[in-house]
């Protein structure tokens, strides 16, 4: 019985999380679109996008990283960054650490307008939380706060997993 109750709530909670991730996408969707040719992420796909803001948040990855990060291998990942730098959205450059490996971050020209993406998007999922309400967002918050920590750890696990 209590089996059944997890396998329920895990489901509700994992398709929960995939409209969340469609609702993300949709607005990334339609901010490209509205960016057009104004900046270089007018030009970038919702999947290069998620790929900015995995590297923004590390500040640097290394191509094997990001592949792991995105579930792709590494020639995918290897792909898209090519495409990400030919467009100037990325910059790759040999690791001060290993030279065998390349540290991937986002091109400083490319800075502001990712921030300003971001702070649209923001303001996209604070109209949701929005009305969702007040306590529920608290409620909410103290969850996700619990749920950060054990994908904190994934995260960790994941990590040693990188070759240097």
């Amino acid at each position: 019985m209590a089996r059944d109750t997890l396998a329920e709530q895990a489901r509700y909670i994992f398709t929960t999380g995939r409209a969340i991730r469609d609702f993300v996408d949709r607005n990334i969707a339609q901010l490209l679109a509205a960016e057009g040719n104004r900046s270089v992420c007018g030009e970038l796909s919702v999947n290069q996008m998620h790929a900015l803001m995995l590297i923004q948040k590390r500040g640097k990855v290394s191509i094997s990283e990001l592949a792991l990060l995105m579930g792709v291998s590494a020639p995918s990942a290897s792909a898209m960054v090519d495409r990400m730098v030919e467009k100037g959205a990325l910059t790759r450059a040999p690791s001060v650490r290993d030279r065998r490996r390349m540290d991937v971050r986002i091109a400083p020209s490319v800075q502001k307008d990712f921030e300003r993406v971001n702070d649209v998007l923001l303001g996209a999922f604070e109209r949701l939380v929005e009305k969702a309400g007040a306590e529920t967002a608290s409620m909410w918050c103290e969850v996700l706060k619990r749920l950060k920590r054990v994908l904190d750890a994934e995260e960790a696990a994941t990590r040693s997993k990188i070759p240097n």
